[in-house]
């Protein structure tokens, strides 16, 4: 089975209250563009955050790291990439911000979740088989 594309991009905009009085895009604000980045790739299949709750498991991000290599300004125009690049044992997400007009890359960084069983709240060693259906990868 050969593996499908697993990454999707969005675009975005930093708004005036993403920003500190320089016009730079204050560091904890990236987590959210991580997130729109990651809900609409996640919706893409068809295994959002309530899919996610209604088949049983819930998915913390338990890890998350930020190479800032160029700052994010206001009004910038942006595309952020998400990919998903680990399925069996955790879901891993690597993201790549870019600047929509020139391509440069100016953040890299990746999040890490793992399945917990909603119904005993005990962390799984290994995705369950539901991830791995929805992305159309091979169960092990």
């Amino acid at each position: 089975m050969t593996v499908p594309d697993l990454s999707l991009e969005v675009a975005l905009s930093p708004t005036f209250h993403d920003c500190d009085p320089m016009h730079v895009v204050w560091h904890g604000n990236y987590f959210k563009y991580f997130e729109v980045a990651r809900c609409a790739l996640l919706q893409r299949y068809d295994y959002d955050y309530p899919q996610m709750r209604d088949s049983g498991y819930i998915w913390p991000v338990v890890d998350a790291r930020v190479k800032y290599i160029r700052p994010l300004l206001y009004g910038q125009a942006l595309r952020v990439r998400a990919t998903i690049t680990e399925w069996e044992n955790r879901l891993k997400i690597a993201y790549e911000i870019f600047d929509a007009d020139s391509g440069q890359v100016l953040t890299r960084a990746h999040t890490i979740q793992v399945a917990v069983d909603a119904a005993t709240n005990e962390m799984l060693y290994l995705c369950p088989s539901v991830l791995w259906e929805r992305l159309g990868v091979q169960v092990p």
